[in-house]
């Protein structure tokens, strides 16, 4: 037989696994091959030197004196192991943190001026005067229409979402709407409609 055979045989014998049969087979085999039984020896002496490792004792209060002897972990380097540990939350919580701050600047920034941004801005009527946008009935609006500080009346049809922010969205009973209607108030509806609307864009990329 080969001897990688024997081989897994001295393991076996060794971990007290090889049946009586086996073992028989091994130490004929051993009388006749003198370099598995010169490696079954090394075998032996590696396992007799590790078995007499397990009963060495370090000296008494070595644990304790290395263990003081070791520089204390800052708390920074904690931050930076949970930092490495889930960069995608932190990455996360950076975004949602600076794009908060962005919006809310945005939001103050533009208060009180009437603005609007329509795909199709030619089949709308914009009374500036009254800070209104029509959809006039029997007109089909492709695409978003949202209005800032004015008021939106749809009679006709869009095919897409209608927001007003500070601002009334009124529906007649001709007007149809494919998309979502919303009406923004507060400065966390805008925050959360923002981040929505980076989110749906990057998305649909």
């Amino acid at each position: 037989m080969d001897c990688r055979y024997f081989v897994r045989l001295m393991h076996q014998y060794l971990d007290c696994d090889a049946t009586k049969e086996e073992e028989m087979q091994l130490r004929v085999h051993l009388a006749s091959c003198q370099a598995c039984k010169q490696h079954f020896q090394e075998l032996k002496r590696t396992l007799v030197f590790v078995q007499s490792l397990s009963h060495t004792r370090a000296p008494e209060g070595f644990t304790e004196r290395v263990m003081s002897a070791l520089p204390q972990e800052r708390r920074r380097t904690r931050w930076t192991q949970q930092f490495k540990r889930h960069p995608l939350l932190v990455a996360a919580s950076l975004f949602i943190v600076l794009m908060a701050g962005s919006t809310m600047s945005a939001w103050t920034q533009g208060a009180g001026r009437f603005e609007m941004s329509a795909a199709q801005a030619q089949n709308l009527q914009v009374d500036e005067s009254k800070h209104t946008v029509i959809v006039p009935a029997g007109k089909t609006v492709e695409g978003d229409i949202v209005v800032r500080n004015g008021n939106i009346r749809v009679d006709g049809e869009v095919k897409g979402n209608v927001v007003a922010i500070d601002g009334q969205v009124y529906m007649a009973s001709t007007s149809h709407i494919s998309g979502e209607v919303e009406e923004i108030h507060e400065v966390l509806e805008w925050v959360w409609y923002s981040v929505k609307k980076v989110f749906n864009s990057l998305v649909n990329r």
